[in-house]
């Protein structure tokens, strides 16, 4: 054995644990935080160097010397080193696998290339800050006061002027010659986000997000490395840029699902931004209308500082709330014969009354948006003759109707053409049922045929040109009805917007999954507050319609009276009933593969195991094991899919619990993919 020190490298590879490596023969001590190249079977890897290695080896195994350091990169700053490490156990993923995420996917530019894109952050005129509301003013302080790690909960209604006292905690973070982190959800946000930002920090900002190219991630990437920008604006994957010197970190609408990776390192952006704030000892800012329950039981806790924001900037008033009930039968037989008299045109899908208020606003010259979260014409064709139904081969769902002649399948993009006669029964027609935002698009314009109406789902809005001409044409006028997806439900702004239509609340009610009430609240509250959020002190509020088969849904009577505190209360109530998050933690396991027979065999192993594992120690007895069962989603791009649950009270508990189930995954079945997600958020 020799007598050289050993090191633990973390290498690129889908390994649970680092390996251990001799150093450079005759080369420089490594240390810990560098980039090194080194033998991995057949190839060279990449890897960082943890430290040196403590590990007692079998003395058969023949060691490999690291090859070279890789010069391009600076040593990784300690406090970041460290985050990597707590991901990689906290989330049960390879740690080689999370350090490969903190370098940006090109080697760096020699000589900056002129690109024919428009660049990344625009320039624009600097403007002056608006005065601050005593609110703002009062929050703004004492954030301020709060130098080392501390987590703030800033709850304010929509348009009650987040945003700025982001900007204001930023310009203070900047003169104290630190640097600054700003989360977003989704590229949707960033465009009219960033042009605030780049109106008050000039060409002080980077941003990193999914619409980037390769080259255009590096050389952000290296702007804040380097320190020619020192604000940083970006999606959940901005938190990998090794910033030095941060002073503060903002996760922007905190409660947004999307903060969950669902692939590969399935970490939670919001949960991660808290542990990099921690590990940098900097405040952490958390904002949201419609805070998730996590961090509203962290505030009752006192485990987060709450600062709230009540009211509207300029006191405008938040938006009068119509809940429309779609069950006709209930309503008296004078409104159904005004209904037939007057409204027999109006296409199944819209109530008179929202029909009626579309017209006022349109007269005055005001803009509508209408809300639905499901793309397409139809969301499923059936044959009325023999009930058969159009599924996706490679996925357990059905296929959703485009353009009147398209099925789709939107999980693995499988398309076939609509034939007429029914494939089973060879003499039923197949007919489209449902609603999708496609369709709503075509009834309307009929209905508003002089008016210019734009759709915003995932098929108009392929990238980052489209969305921000559709932000424009919003802001100038140029639009008079937005219809889209929940894409247009989040942060954005526009001054003309005075009515929005909830087309169908009731879409996300009844998903299988626990979070179905909060989410459906989150939307209704995020999607009403688009309204109205100019109108000055006297004029008439911004208007929301909600059309609803369930009007009592409690989402919904508490959005109503815009009344999060007592929502919030009620569903912690719910959720400790029975152990779900917050109150409990979650771990999913995912068990996929070809042959269902196999997948059902390897979940039925996975569950025998945990079941022995929780018999033989005493500190699982706690751990509930559910399942296995079968998916919501049984079957997703070929792969059938099973689901195992562990439900416990702390998170070090089913964490440790997980990893020895697992095990060394020797025992896995050739062909079977076992997927871990700590804290899933998406349970089909």
């Amino acid at each position: 054995m020799t007598d050289q020190p050993l090191w633990k490298i973390a290498v690129d590879t889908p390994l649970p644990e680092a390996l251990t490596y001799l150093p450079i023969p005759e080369g420089p001590e490594l240390q810990r935080g560098q980039l090194v190249n080194v033998p991995l079977k057949k190839r060279t890897a990449k890897g960082l160097v943890l430290g040196p290695s403590t590990a007692s080896l079998n003395p058969d195994i023949v060691l490999k010397s690291v090859q070279s350091v890789d010069e391009e990169y600076p040593a990784l700053p300690e406090h970041f080193i460290k985050w990597l490490e707590w991901l990689a156990h906290y989330y049960i993923h390879p740690v080689g696998m999370v350090a490969s995420l903190a370098y940006p996917p090109l080697s760096k530019p020699q000589q900056v290339r002129k690109s024919s894109r428009p660049p990344v952050i625009p320039i624009m005129e600097s403007e002056v800050p608006p005065e601050m509301t005593p609110e703002q003013k009062t929050c703004f302080e004492t954030i301020s006061q709060f130098k080392k790690f501390s987590s703030h909960l800033v709850f304010g209604v929509t348009g009650s002027g987040k945003t700025e006292v982001y900007l204001r905690l930023l310009e203070k973070t900047l003169a104290e010659g630190k640097t600054g982190l700003v989360l977003v959800p989704e590229i949707s946000l960033t465009p009219q986000l960033i042009h605030r930002f780049a109106r008050r920090f000039g060409d002080k900002i980077a941003a990193l997000h999914s619409q980037l190219t390769d080259r255009e991630r590096t050389t952000q990437w290296w702007d804040i490395i380097e320190g020619r920008k020192s604000i940083l604006i970006g999606a959940r994957s901005a938190l990998f840029c090794p910033i030095q010197n941060l002073g503060l970190v903002i996760v922007d609408e905190e409660h947004e699902p999307s903060y969950k990776q669902d692939e590969k390192l399935k970490y939670h952006g919001r949960d991660a931004a808290v542990m990099l704030a921690k590990m940098a000892d900097c405040p952490i800012v958390l904002g949201s209308a419609t805070p998730s329950l996590e961090s509203w039981k962290n505030t009752l806790e006192q485990k987060y500082h709450l600062h709230t924001l009540r009211n509207r900037v300029a006191n405008r008033s938040l938006p009068d709330m119509s809940v429309v009930d779609l069950r006709g039968e209930k309503a008296s037989e004078e409104a159904q014969q005004l209904k037939q008299e007057k409204y027999s045109e109006l296409p199944f899908w819209l109530s008179p009354l929202l029909f009626e208020k579309m017209k006022a606003t349109l007269e005055a010259g005001d803009q509508a948006a209408l809300f639905l979260n499901r793309r397409g014409v139809a969301q499923m064709v059936l044959c009325p003759a023999c009930g058969h139904t159009r599924e996706c081969p490679n996925c357990d769902i059905n296929l959703t109707l485009h353009h009147h002649s398209h099925l789709v399948c939107h999980y693995c993009d499988y398309h076939e053409s609509l034939k007429e006669k029914c494939p089973d029964c060879k003499e039923g027609h197949l007919e489209a049922m449902g609603l999708g935002t496609e369709l709503l698009e075509n009834d309307l314009a009929k209905l508003f045929p002089d008016k210019k109406i734009s759709r915003a789902d995932r098929d108009e809005i392929q990238n980052r040109a489209d969305l921000e001409n559709l932000i424009s044409d919003m802001e100038s006028g140029a639009i008079d009805i937005l219809v889209g997806t929940q894409m247009i439900a989040k942060g954005l702004d526009f001054p003309k917007l005075k009515l929005v239509g909830l087309v169908l609340a009731d879409v996300g009610f009844n998903l299988p999954d626990f979070r179905a009430t909060e989410r459906s609240f989150q939307l209704i509250t995020q999607m009403s507050g688009r309204s109205g959020r100019h109108v000055k002190p006297g004029e008439n509020p911004g208007a929301v319609v909600v059309q609803t088969y369930n009007p009592e849904h409690d989402s919904l009577v508490f959005a109503q009276k815009h009344d999060f505190e007592a929502f919030a209360q009620h569903e912690l109530n719910n959720r400790s009933q029975l152990s779900y998050p917050p109150v409990g933690k979650l771990i999913g396991f995912r068990i996929q593969g070809n042959h269902l027979r196999v997948v059902q065999d390897a979940a039925r192993l996975l569950a025998k195991r945990a079941q022995a594992l929780k018999a033989q120690f005493p500190q699982y007895e706690q751990v509930e094991i559910l399942g296995p069962a079968e998916a919501p989603l049984a079957k997703l791009k070929g792969k059938f899919r099973f689901h195992l649950l562990l439900k416990g009270p702390q998170a070090g508990i089913i964490n440790a619990f997980a990893r020895q189930t697992m095990g060394n995954e020797e025992w896995v079945p050739t062909g079977i993919k076992i997927l871990i997600d700590v804290d899933p958020m998406n349970l089909l």
